[in-house]
C-alpha cells in the first residue's frame, strides 16, 4: 500500500476532504453511488448558525461561506480562496470590508444567492448568539448596495476575508431557512448552497446526505450521489467497517494499528500536520488549584514524553503553549514545562496542600485521552496525589464542565481546533474570561490577560508582525499562569480506502471531508 504522508513531502494546495461513514445496505437501497464516512462523535446541532462541534462534517456539505481558507503548514501563512465571493477589498485601515458574490448560485431549495441573503445569515447568527458567533462581534452595520454586493463596517479592524471562512457560524443560508428554527434544522433539513443537502437525519447514529440538483458547481458524473456520515464511537468497530469496505474513511483509530492498516493494499494511512491540540484544563476557580503554584506542580508532573511517545507512536508533538504549529502567532521558543516529578513533589510540599485527591474528566470514547490521564495518574501517585479518572460522554463531560466551578471536575481534558485560523481563536475561547463558561472550562481569569488579547486581535487586520509579537507576548503571560497543561499538538491520522480519488486533509477543517471533490 501507497502511504500518503504529508508530514514529509507535501504542501497543501487542495480544499480538504475528509470522509464519511456509507452504509453498504443504504447504498444498493438506492442505487446510486454513495461515500461512507464513519464519526467517533456525534453530531449536537444541525443549525449552521450555532453548531459548534462535530457538526462541522455535515455543515461543510451542505453550506458554503464567503470565502475557504487553505493552509501551508510549512509556513504558517495560508491563502483565502474565493468561495461565494469571488473577490473583495477592504478600506479604513481594515474597517470596512466589502465583498462582491458570485453570480449564478442557488440554494438547494432554488432561492438565488444575494447580498439579502448574506445580511440575514449574519444577523441570524449574531441574535442567536450561539456557537461560533463570536467571529462577527465586530460587525456594526451590513450595507446592500445592489444584489450581489455585501459591505461589511467593523466597531475595529479585522481580517474578515479570513473570518468568513470560519468552519463555524459563517455559513450562508437561503431567505427561508434564515426564517427557521434549531428544531427544524435538526429534524433532517437544510437550506444551503453546497453540493449536498440532508436527507435524513438520525440523532446519535447518522446523516444522510443526497446531491444538491442545484449546486453551482455542477455535477462531474464521477462524483458521489450521497453521503452518509455514520457514528461509530467504537474504534475496533469503525476500523473493522473500513477494512471490509463498509465505510470509506475514518479518524481516531488507535496509533498502534497504524502499521497494520499501512500494510492493507485497500487502505491510505494519510497524516499530517493538524492545527488540533490537546489540553488539561486545570479547575482555577476551585481549591486547591486556585493556587498557581499548586498548578505548577501539577504541570510538571505530567509524562510529557511518554504520552506523545505511546499515545501517538511518535507522530505527535510537545506542545509550546495555546497556539500550535502552522498557525500564524505559534511561538517556536515558547518555555515548556518540563516532567520533574522530584522538583513537582518539592513545590507542592511547599504550598502546604497535603492529601490531595483529583477528579479528571475526559471523553470515554478517545484512547489517547484515556492513555494520558491513565499515565498522568500512575506519575502523580508516586508524589503523593490521588487522581480518580472518570470517563464520560462529551455532552455528559461538558455540562458538568459548564456547571458552578465550585462543584465541578479539577481537571477536563480536551481538544481544542480552530474556528478560523488565527491565534485569537485559540486564547480567546479556551482562557478569556467569561460570566458563563462555554470552552474556558479552567475558569481562567485575568484581565491584563484579556486587554492584551482583544489588542492583538484588532491589530491583525492593520499590522501583522505587531499582532503576532502581542500574541506571542500574551501567551507567555498565560504559560506562566499554568491554568492548563499544554499537553501535544497532534498529527491528523485519516485512513481511506485506496479506491478513493482525490482525497487531501485541510487541518483549517479538522476532520471534514469535502466530499465532492472526491470520486471512486
Amino acid at each position: 500500500m501507497k502511504r500518503r504522508d504529508f508530514l514529509k513531502s507535501a504542501t497543501l494546495t487542495g480544499l480538504a476532504t475528509a470522509g464519511y461513514f456509507s452504509s453498504t445496505m443504504f447504498a444498493a437501497a438506492q442505487g446510486r453511488k454513495t461515500l461512507t464516512l464513519a464519526y467517533p462523535t456525534s453530531f449536537p446541532s444541525l443549525d449552521p448558525s450555532t453548531s459548534f462541534s462535530n457538526d462541522n462534517a455535515v455543515m461543510a456539505n451542505c453550506y458554503e461561506t464567503l470565502t475557504r481558507y487553505i493552509p501551508d503548514p510549512e509556513t504558517g501563512s495560508g491563502t483565502v480562496s474565493p468561495l461565494l465571493a469571488e473577490k473583495w477589498e477592504s478600506a479604513d485601515e481594515g474597517r470596512t470590508w466589502t465583498f462582491h458574490l458570485r453570480s449564478g448560485v442557488t440554494f438547494d431549495d432554488g432561492a438565488p444567492l444575494n447580498a439579502e441573503a448574506v445580511k440575514k445569515s449574519i444577523e441570524r447568527t449574531k441574535t442567536l448568539a450561539g456557537g461560533a458567533s463570536f467571529i462577527w462581534d465586530a460587525v456594526e452595520q451590513i450595507e446592500t448596495p445592489d444584489d450581489m454586493t455585501v459591505v461589511l463596517k467593523l466597531a475595529y479592524a479585522q481580517p474578515m476575508d479570513v473570518t468568513v471562512s470560519a468552519g463555524y457560524a459563517a455559513w450562508i443560508l437561503s431567505p427561508a431557512a434564515v426564517e427557521q428554527d434549531n428544531e427544524w434544522f435538526n429534524a433532517g433539513n437544510s437550506g444551503g448552497t453546497g453540493p449536498y443537502k440532508i436527507m435524513r437525519n438520525e440523532p446519535g447514529q447518522r446523516c444522510i446526505l443526497a446531491r444538491n440538483e442545484n449546486y453551482w458547481g455542477g455535477r462531474d458524473e464521477d462524483r458521489f450521489d450521497n453521503v452518509v456520515l455514520e457514528i461509530s464511537e467504537d474504534p475496533v468497530l469503525a476500523q473493522s467497517m473500513l477494512e471490509s469496505g463498509q465505510a470509506d474513511w475514518t479518524y481516531g483509530l488507535p496509533y498502534e494499528n497504524l502499521e497494520r492498516m499501512e500494510s492493507n493494499p485497500d487502505l491510505d494511512v494519510v497524516v499530517n500536520p493538524s492545527f488540533q491540540n490537546l489540553v488539561g484544563f486545570m479547575n482555577t476557580k476551585k481549591a486547591p488549584l486556585d493556587n498557581v503554584d499548586v498548578r505548577r506542580a501539577l504541570a510538571m508532573s505530567f509524562p510529557y514524553d511518554d504520552v506523545v511517545g505511546a499515545g501517538t507512536n511518535g507522530l505527535g508533538s510537545r506542545a509550546r503553549g495555546a497556539i500550535p504549529p502552522g498557525i500564524w502567532g505559534h511561538d517556536p521558543e515558547a518555555p515548556m514545562a518540563m516532567t520533574n516529578l522530584e522538583e513537582a513533589k518539592s513545590i507542592l510540599e511547599a504550598t502546604g496542600v497535603t492529601d490531595l485527591e483529583l477528579t479528571l474528566t475526559y471523553f470515554n470514547g478517545d484512547k489517547l485521552e484515556a492513555l494520558a490521564s491513565e499515565l498522568w495518574r500512575a506519575n502523580l501517585a508516586t508524589i503523593g496525589v490521588k487522581m480518580n479518572l472518570q470517563p464520560m460522554s462529551w455532552e455528559a463531560q461538558w455540562d458538568l464542565a459548564k456547571s458552578d466551578p465550585a462543584n465541578a471536575q479539577d481537571i477536563f481534558m480536551f481538544y481544542w481546533w480552530p474556528t478560523y485560523v488565527t491565534p485569537y481563536d485559540y486564547l480567546l475561547n479556551m482562557f478569556r474570561s467569561e460570566d458563563e463558561p462555554i470552552y474556558n472550562l479552567g475558569y481562567y481569569s485575568n484581565p491584563e490577560f484579556d486587554a492584551n488579547l482583544d489588542a492583538a486581535h484588532e491589530l491583525s487586520a492593520s499590522d501583522r508582525a505587531a499582532s503576532e509579537q502581542m500574541f506571542r507576548d500574551t501567551q507567555r503571560m498565560l504559560i506562566a499562569d499554568y491554568p492548563a497543561v499544554f499537553i501535544m499538538d497532534l498529527p491528523n491520522v485519516h485512513v481511506v480506502r485506496s479506491d478513493i480519488k482525490g482525497y487531501v486533509d485541510n487541518p483549517a477543517y479538522a476532520h471534514v471531508v469535502f466530499s465532492d471533490e472526491l470520486s471512486k
